[in-house]
């Protein structure tokens, strides 16, 4: 079975292509793109459910309390991403809407799916894990103060806060006790280990069901919205291409060890926009631009991860 998993994760990159060029056809081509998108969150579920068995558990105390780590995320995500993102926002047209929607996502950090690709690309996917309830609470409450000092106090009135509450329950606590339950039991079943080492083939295929799933449901979103797709996604580019790297030289700056630097750049670059696209749909009056603008930005990350997962494990890192 190790063969098994390290062919899988040597043979990552081609896999998750693969299901992003897949979903795009499906995207174009499936009718049925309601029952896709409610698909994504089960999956991603079950994604973190794999790759939370793959992270010693019984570890979290540690991470939790190494205090450099936790203030070198924070400082990264909320005072570096949050000016970063005022100052991509001011080549923006003047449009509220458009730049609410850029806001939305920009603004708040990855709390899912960047675990895994964090896992994949040698990074403390262990600490990143234990910091992501301070992470989500921290979003919800300061995205409405940046909104707020942003847009005005109108278009932080629209934030709504069920949104992340579920994503924490269903996506964060579900999967992760389930993990707990499994790594306890396994210690005690006579073939656990076995278990243990058939699930942990698995994250890789279920990173790539989710991306898959993730590009057939919410593509057709894109074409409703075209114009204002397009007029967003240089700065998402940008956002890609700068943030990994601010974030690595916080990290780099806070003397973290290799894998905590690599976690830092990586919850830097990754955001949180399915988490955050139940939420642009229930703003009133901003559909499709605001669930458009939104998806056009997981398009964009989607295909940068598959860059980070190679190319931040080979940034220059001295103790």
């Amino acid at each position: 079975m190790e063969r098994i998993r390290v062919g899988l994760e040597e043979r990552q990159v081609a896999i998750y292509l693969g299901a992003i060029l897949i979903g795009a056809v499906a995207g174009f081509s499936v009718p049925a793109v309601n029952a896709l998108e409610a698909g994504v969150n089960p999956a991603l579920a079950f994604m973190l459910f794999v790759t939370f068995l793959q992270v010693p558990l019984g570890e979290f105390g540690v991470a939790l309390r190494n205090v450099r780590f936790l203030g070198a995320l924070l400082v990264t995500n909320f005072v570096v991403m949050p000016l970063l993102t005022a100052i991509l926002v001011q080549f923006l047209p003047d449009d509220p809407m458009l730049r609410l929607a850029v806001l939305l996502v920009l603004l708040t950090p990855c709390v899912d799916y960047v675990v895994t690709f964090t896992h994949l690309g040698r990074g403390d996917a262990k600490m990143l894990l234990a910091a992501t309830p301070a992470l989500l609470l921290l979003q919800m409450v300061l995205l409405p103060v940046y909104l707020r000092v942003l847009l005005g106090t109108d278009a932080s009135s629209l934030v709504r806060l069920e949104p992340f509450i579920y994503a924490f329950l269903w996506l964060i606590v579900g999967p992760l006790l389930l993990a707990a339950v499994v790594q306890f039991g396994a210690v005690r079943a006579m073939n656990g280990e076995q278990v243990l080492a058939a699930l942990g083939l698995l994250p890789v295929p279920a990173t790539g069901f989710v991306l898959f799933l993730v590009l057939a449901g919410v593509i057709p979103r894109v074409g409703e919205a075209a114009g204002a797709a397009l007029t967003a996604a240089p700065i998402y580019l940008v956002y890609a291409a700068v943030a990994p790297v601010l974030g690595w030289f916080i990290a780099r700056a806070s003397r973290l060890a290799v894998g905590g630097a690599r976690a830092v750049a990586f919850s830097a670059a990754t955001r949180n926009s399915l988490v955050i696209l139940p939420l642009a749909f229930a703003i009133p009056g901003g559909s499709p631009l605001v669930p458009a603008v939104v998806v056009t930005q997981t398009l964009i990350e989607l295909i940068s991860e598959l860059v980070y997962v190679r190319w931040i494990s080979r940034l220059p890192f001295r103790p």
